[in-house]
């Protein structure tokens, strides 16, 4: 075995691989860009390089910059994770180069299987059954068009290079079809450099099960059961279970001989996965890919296995042989682990960003996480912070505790997707085992929405918590001793609660321990108290713990299911502001609904644009999202500038509308 390690990787796969290396007693030696410089995993490791700014083009997917710290370290082996590095071929040609172990599968693995239309073309020649489509080498827009209608919509437009639900996109009308594929390929070849597309049949009902194959350089390939990864957002994870619920010994049996028939075919001698498509109804098996790395989700093989995953990748990159054969391998109990991210899943789940001001996950499961109270969550990497992992001995026992993990974690500061995943893991279709890539989609047509309640409650409470944070302050005041002494004569304290563009005035009277609080919703009686993060509030007899925390004049809260983030100022200091001629942008306006980068502009003063025409792209987190106009009119100002990163809320395009915007 090797005596040190380089992780050329960050968040929590960074970290989750310094715990099992620090295990084996091997030196660990993290890497990290300008936006990482207090990152957790750099302070976990044992020692830490810088390797560039914060953009991963310019630090994590520079593949010298990673050999030259490597070097520069001492190490003698690096590993991956996933993403980024993981499966290009450059990193693993140069490790070769330099004297230095590379934890992950033999070069021409990963080149044979990083191509999904070169995939497709073994699978077939190894007997593996495909989904029909096209993957040809004529690459022209009109030559995909007429494939997209020949294979028959709908169809799934793919990039060749990569995963992650970069580069998707379903397309079931013809008259969308041409935009998809500008911005499927424009997608493509800024997350990985290469803008090939394939084309697929979509399965209008399928599961996405997939199975894990671990490798050694002697020869023995084994598999490790399979995973169902069928809820997804945006073609990216977000549940993930094993073993698959729901199939039959006979397609179990064939997914595992697929899995292991493709593995040897290339020879394979590391861990990997191959992912299928199941009809849901038929059970008929399609191959959709393979991931020549360390999967998100391998925490669930873990769970049932009892096999560390990153100990066998670290075993055989030093030429151990597999320690067991197929028929010593042996599944127990059930495994389901959720993604947590920094999204607003109550807005198409975009990204979201900002400094964590309170993190506080359960600690009675597995919880594999890169942040913690004070990581900054920037624009420039995935939105993944967290995965939790909940283990029974059935899958009712696991899905139970993960649903009350869910309910115990608190994270504030950006938003996060915890109440989205609390009510997914409730829907009828994942409780029973049944749940499809279609579960979003049919659950919520109109999109997941938080509760209207529980967000009146979060933002009377916030106004609650400032007025309780700021009680050493009212005790310093000369204005306190004056007994009897009110802002109003009806005793109350107005604050202006914001977020999300909307204002509400609550007001707080009473105190110390007894308060109503009141706003346009009505009035609601309390009794509070606030200690630290927590405020306790009883209303109508049940009490309630919310975690919260004050910054800059932001309330951060956790009531119920909601966690949101408001700006709470005085009423009186509010007005002052507004009357200092802040406006926001008019409805007809291209605003930047999320911080991000402006990938393009496509309009130019003076244009004239119509309902739905995209005028602007912007980045964040490596998707792209298209700017629609929302009323026909004329460009007015462009204020936007390509390549430059941006606010939310930031006026990109001013547009004079020609008649009233529609939403």
């Amino acid at each position: 075995m090797f005596r040190s390690l380089l992780i050329a990787n960050r968040g929590e796969i960074a970290v989750r691989i310094i715990r099992t290396a620090r295990r084996l007693g091997i030196r660990t030696i993290a890497v990290y860009s300008e936006a990482d410089r207090d990152a957790l995993h750099v302070r976990l490791a044992d020692m830490a390089v810088p390797i560039g700014p914060a953009p991963a083009r310019d630090s994590y997917l520079r593949a010298d910059r990673i050999i030259d710290a490597a070097r520069a370290a001492g190490a003698e082996a690096i590993h991956p994770g996933y993403g980024f590095l993981s499966e290009k071929t450059e990193l693993p040609a140069l490790c070769a180069e330099n004297g230095l172990t590379w934890v992950g599968p033999h070069g021409k693995a990963i080149a044979a299987m990083g191509s999904k239309i070169e995939a497709k073309r073994l699978a077939t020649k190894a007997g593996v059954p495909v989904v029909p489509g096209y993957d040809g080498e004529d690459q022209s827009a009109a030559r995909l068009e007429a494939e997209a209608l020949r294979t028959g919509l709908p169809v799934m437009i793919k990039a060749s290079a990569g995963g992650g639900g970069k580069g998707m996109r379903a397309v079931a009308a013809p008259e969308t079809l041409a935009e998809a594929l500008v911005s499927a390929r424009r997608e493509a070849e800024a997350a990985f450099g290469d803008g090939r597309l394939l084309i697929e049949k979509l399965i209008t009902r399928p599961r996405h099960v997939e199975v894990q194959v671990l490798g050694d350089k002697h020869g023995n390939l084994v598999h490790l059961f399979e995973r169902d990864c069928s809820v997804q957002r945006n073609n990216q994870k977000l549940l993930e279970e094993a073993p698959a619920p729901h199939l039959s010994d006979a397609t179990r049996a064939a997914l595992h001989g697929h899995a292991v028939r493709l593995a040897a075919a290339i020879g394979y001698d590391s861990t990997g996965t191959m992912e299928f498509i199941v009809d849901a109804a038929t059970e008929e098996i399609f191959f959709l890919e393979m991931n020549t790395r360390l999967q998100v989700e391998h925490t669930v093989t873990e769970a049932i296995t009892d096999l560390d995953l990153v100990e066998w990748q670290l075993r055989v990159a030093a030429g151990e042989k597999l320690g067991f054969a197929q028929g010593d391998i042996t599944m127990t109990g059930h495994a389901i682990q959720a993604r947590l991210t920094a999204e607003r899943a109550d807005e198409g789940f975009r990204p979201d960003v900002g400094a964590i001001a309170l993190w506080s996950p359960p600690s009675d499961i597995r919880v594999d996480s890169g942040v913690e109270t004070g990581t900054v969550v920037g624009l420039a990497y995935d939105s993944l912070l967290a995965k939790l992992i909940a283990t029974g001995t059935d899958r009712a026992q696991a899905l139970e505790k993960l649903g009350a993990a869910l309910d115990a974690l608190t994270v504030l500061g950006p938003a996060t997707n915890r109440a989205f995943l609390i009510d997914a893991l409730r829907t009828r279709a994942f409780a029973e085992g049944r749940a499809t890539t279609r579960l979003i989609a049919e659950t919520w047509p109109e999109g997941w929405a938080r509760d209207k309640a529980d967000l009146v409650l979060a933002r009377r409470l916030a106004a609650l918590a400032l007025w309780l944070g700021r009680a050493p302050e009212r005790r310093a005041s000369p204005w306190s001793g004056l007994q009897g002494f009110r802002l109003l004569a009806t005793g109350a304290t107005p604050f202006s609660v914001s977020a999300d563009g909307a204002t509400a005035l609550v007001t707080v009277a009473g105190g110390p321990r007894h308060f109503t609080l009141g706003d346009a919703d009505g009035s609601v009686a309390v009794e509070a108290a606030a200690e630290g993060t927590l405020l306790t509030v009883v209303i109508d007899g049940t009490a309630i713990a919310c975690r919260f925390a004050i910054a800059d004049g932001r309330v951060a809260i956790r009531a119920r299911s909601v966690e949101a983030k408001f700006q709470v100022l005085p009423a009186a200091a509010a007005a002052l502001r507004a009357s200092s001629g802040a406006n926001a942008a008019a409805g007809a306006d291209i605003v930047a609904p999320m911080p991000g980068l402006v990938a393009e502009i496509r309009v130019a003063v003076g244009d004239i644009v119509t309902i739905g025409q995209t005028i602007a792209v912007l980045e964040s987190m490596k998707l792209f999202t298209d700017l629609k106009s929302t009323c026909n009119g004329q460009v007015e100002r462009i204020l936007g500038t390509p390549g430059r990163t941006i606010g939310a809320g930031a006026l990109i395009v001013a547009i004079t509308p020609a008649d009233t915007p529609e939403t």
